[in-house]
């Protein structure tokens, strides 16, 4: 046996470090470790690059996009049927159907109809296929007989319909202008789906942080080659590097290097300079190969600000900032590795890369109105959620299933059981969450909507609140405002006895913060002689003298329909019951020359091209509920109206700002 040499003094100086765990610089909280790494980063999004749709799946958007076109582009069916007059349809039954005469085409998809419904005739048309002028309805075919006879076709009409029931308008899904996505949106299938719908095939996203992963140790043994006496894989390599992904980065593998402080040194430099963020495992706690933290305090200032993490697992973690960009040294068992990787590098990477916070999967949520539902089949009803008084409140979508946005807007879903005809009004159920990044609005807008509407919510996002907006027409606005479901209501009602606008909303609970002033107006095709060069009255006494014109309305609850029916003065001119839901379908109608004429506001006639002639300036105000006066959101929302930025945009689109 041999005689025992005497230690090296350097040997034992090493021990008694490693004993007295002098690495370890501090050992403080887990909020305090975030507390001093976030203090010293910028977590600002990455900038952008432009990618192709196939691309997209993922990628955080790095600025507005407005839809170039409406969809549908026409007002189309949604059903195979035929396209009527409802009119003609009136006490309708099986025991007395009406009969009418079949026009000589068959409308079908990709195909522009070329006969007018007159009365008494119908046109055949498939899903999909453009409404023809003069009708205003489709009936299901179910509900329809063939009459056959050779020289004159026809069919029996066996249930009265109603004016624009299954007709999708032009604009319904997606209006011209309108902000189809807003920046910070997470791109998913429904997203990339609207984009399509669109026509557009690149789209500008933040870029995805890049995230060098190294591991440490004389141990590790790369995945596939033979494991060596005393080693291990390299585990903490694939594992970091699918989390940086899942996370929303980047990963750039550098592979596994041995406790050999010049090479590792070398390597660490050179990832950072080539990276946005460097992430090491191993190498941070005690031992005679700790050498990571020892490198990281020579990678820039301000360096180690956190060496000791009060967790378990994850004590030995390293935080740092290398001028400006963050390092971080995880510990080197792999369950420590991803612990604390989840609870301190993934917010960092998700932050970089536009990505909000990651939220829990299901919620319960008070439903407000009655959702029926069709015997027999489990139903999943698609939501979006607001806050309420008392609890998150679900707004089912409105939105058909031929709908692009419907799955995009909506937040979940709940379930209606098959065996249910309904979900009764005030019931609070679960809602399954689409995503886990979904985020409940700070501020809800339930009303009429306005192109300068998007510019305010606009300048909310760049203050850091989500708006959520839902249009329900004026009328809805105000009655949601009168429940508290929302915290403003943006309307244009004028009042029949003052001719003031919206003044008369105002009750106990309500109050009116003033906005803008825009201009209705008659639409036409430029160049049509009835209406070129006329004032308002002459050209609406002449749309009025000519049976073969076509108007288009505005639907029930609007304020533009309110305006219409007083200067109609109980007139019901040919195309009346023509009710789309928005100035881009009225617009869309009249250009595409299924009418002739309408009313709507001066930003749509332009971006549609037509003629416009003033019918009366109307101001767009909002009701607010003042029990949300001081929500943060809220006041946001004044301070945004008063901001002379947000200002010079609305007027850009033609809106006269308040006490301008």
């Amino acid at each position: 046996m041999s005689r025992p040499t005497k230690p090296d003094q350097a040997l034992i100086d090493a021990v008694r470090r490693a004993a007295r765990q002098e690495q370890f610089l501090e050992v403080v909280s887990a909020e305090e470790a975030t507390k001093r790494f976030r203090q010293h980063l910028d977590l600002s999004p990455c900038g952008s690059q432009s990618v192709s749709l196939a691309l997209a799946l993922g990628r955080v958007l790095a600025h507005d996009v407005a839809a170039p076109i409406d969809v549908p582009p026409f007002d189309r069916s949604g059903v195979d049927g035929f396209a009527v007059r409802a009119a003609d349809t009136i006490g309708a039954t099986d025991n007395a159907p009406r009969r009418l005469a079949l026009n000589s085409e068959v409308i079908a998809c990709g195909h522009a109809p070329q006969i007018e419904v007159a009365p008494g005739t119908a046109t055949a048309l498939a899903t999909g296929g453009v409404i023809p002028r003069g009708a205003d309805a489709v009936i299901m075919i179910e509900y329809t007989e063939l009459i056959d006879d050779p020289s004159s076709p026809a069919i029996e009409i066996r249930r009265a319909v109603a004016p624009g029931q299954f007709i999708s308008y032009t604009g319904s899904d997606i209006a011209r202008g309108e902000t189809l996505l807003r920046k910070g949106t997470v791109m998913g299938s429904r997203e990339i789906g609207m984009l399509a719908a669109c026509g557009i095939a690149q789209v500008d996203v933040i870029r995805r942080p890049k995230v060098a992963v190294l591991s440490t140790g004389d141990e590790l043994v790369p995945v596939g080659e033979p494991l060596r006496p005393a080693g291990i894989y390299d585990s903490n390599g694939a594992i970091v590097a699918a989390a940086v992904t899942e996370a929303g980065g980047e990963a750039v593998p550098y592979g596994a290097f041995p406790d050999d402080e010049a090479a590792l040194a070398t390597a660490m430099h050179k990832a950072l300079a080539e990276n946005d963020m460097l992430v090491l495992s191993g190498g941070t706690s005690k031992g005679a190969g700790d050498l990571s933290h020892r490198i990281v305090s020579s990678l820039g200032k301000p360096g180690i600000l956190v060496h000791g993490v009060a967790l378990k697992p994850g004590k030995p973690l390293c935080l740092a900032v290398a001028d400006g960009k963050p390092v971080v040294v995880l510990p080197g068992f792999p369950t420590s590795a991803i612990f604390t990787f989840h609870a301190f590098v993934a917010p960092v990477i998700r932050a970089l890369a536009g990505l909000p916070a990651e939220h829990s999967r299901k919620v319960q949520a008070r439903i407000p109105m009655r959702v029926p539902s069709e015997l027999g089949r489990k139903e999943f009803a698609l939501v979006a959620l607001v806050q309420g008084e008392d609890g998150m409140i679900a707004f089912p979508s409105a939105k058909g299933s031929g709908s692009v946005t419907a799955f995009s807007q909506a937040d979940g879903f709940i379930e209606i059981d098959a065996l249910a005809s309904a979900i009764d009004a005030e019931t609070t159920t679960d809602v399954t969450l689409i995503s886990a990044d979904v985020r409940v609005p700070d501020l809800v807008i339930m009303g009429s909507h306005d192109v300068a509407l998007d510019v305010v919510v606009g300048a909310l996002a760049d203050r850091g609140f989500y708006a959520r907006v839902i249009a329900v027409g004026s009328l809805g606005g105000v009655a949601a405002a009168r429940r508290g479901e929302c915290d403003i209501a943006p309307v244009h009602l004028i009042d029949p006895q003052t001719g003031q606008y919206n003044t008369h909303l105002v009750e106990p609970g309500l109050s009116l913060l003033k906005g803008w002033e825009r201009s209705q107006g008659f639409l036409y095709r430029k160049g049509d002689p009835r209406f070129e060069g006329k004032t308002a009255s002459d050209a609406m006494a002449a749309a009025l003298a000519d049976p073969s014109c076509l108007m288009v309305n505005r639907n029930a609850g609007s304020g533009t329909r309110v305006l219409m029916d007083e200067r109609l003065k109980g007139a019901r001119p040919p195309g009346y019951t023509n009710q789309p839901k928005s100035h881009n379908a009225v617009a869309a109608a009249i250009a595409q020359g299924r009418a002739d004429w309408g009313f709507a506001i001066e930003p749509v006639a332009r971006l549609y091209g037509l003629g416009f002639i003033p019918v009366a300036p109307e101001e767009y105000d909002f009701i607010m509920v003042e029990n949300w006066r001081d929500r943060p959101a809220v006041k946001a929302f004044r301070d945004v109206l008063r901001d002379e930025a947000t200002r010079n945009r609305i007027r850009s689109l033609g809106m006269k700002p308040a006490d301008d």
